[in-house]
């Protein structure tokens, strides 16, 4: 039999808990009315029991919170996130997809999450998404090998490409700002939903786009995700104008 990796067999038994299956079955049958051959024991009267001891829960956001503000350069910022134990997606994923382009430049683009070709190469945005945003920058003379870096919210590829989890979010989401604080670009553009809701605490990129926002006390225009776009070609001309915005604020010019 083929070896299951930590999330198909996560899924496989979330699978069988969802059809009824709340107990294991033993490789040899159990004959539960078979009396003991020994009344169990009673506790003699006065005899204290010590007390359960009660691990407290571990606050996930806190530990990031902490990992993430220890960073003092980017390069430490990437360690502190390779070292994050608490996050599952990282157990599934092949590579921390950490960011691409130039630290310094102007614009900073954050994406949502991972996927396949990016986990792979450990970098954000290739493959057909990839050049889709590669596109759209060069529309407005902007490019990731000079003017532009790249990053995501979810640094690991979520398992088939789902939707990151709001605990998900929140537990990355003090990297990305501290991310953010150490790039130091002038402004920022969110791609998709989930970079919505990490950086604006809101969803709903279609009703967000065209208005700028603020972010990590930057300027933040919501656009559509390249992806979304090679889906959906009708809504390149809203994509179209949201760029012009970006590069009339890149040369002062924006509101």
């Amino acid at each position: 039999m083929e070896s299951l990796d930590w999330h198909s067999g996560l899924a496989a038994l979330e699978w069988q808990v969802e059809l009824g299956a709340d107990e294991c079955i033993s490789d040899a049958p159990i004959n539960r009315y078979d009396v003991p051959a020994e009344a169990p024991k009673l506790a003699a009267k006065g005899v204290k029991h010590a007390a359960p001891v009660i691990t407290p829960k571990l606050d996930v956001v806190a530990e990031a919170q902490k990992a993430a503000q220890a960073a003092s350069n980017l390069d430490e910022l990437k360690a502190a996130m390779a070292g994050f134990e608490h996050c599952d997606l990282k157990k599934g994923a092949q590579n921390l997809v950490f960011s691409d382009g130039i630290v310094g430049a102007p614009l900073m683009v954050v994406g949502e999450a991972p996927g396949r070709e990016e986990d792979i190469a450990g970098k954000p945005f290739i493959g057909a998404a990839g050049a889709m945003l590669d596109r759209m920058l060069g529309a407005i003379d902007v490019s990731r090998t000079k003017d532009v870096y790249i990053t995501n919210v979810i640094p690991w590829r979520p398992p088939s490409n789902r939707d990151p989890k709001s605990l998900e979010i929140a537990m990355m989401q003090p990297f990305l700002m501290r991310h953010i604080a150490l790039a130091a670009p002038k402004v920022l553009i969110a791609m998709g939903n989930i970079s919505c809701q990490a950086l604006l605490d809101r969803k709903g990129v279609t009703r967000l786009r065209g208005t700028w926002a603020e972010a990590a006390g930057l300027p933040l225009m919501p656009m559509f995700h390249p992806a979304y776009l090679l889906r959906n070609p009708a809504v390149k001309r809203e994509a179209w104008a949201d760029l012009l915005d970006v590069r009339a604020r890149l040369k002062g010019n924006g509101p």
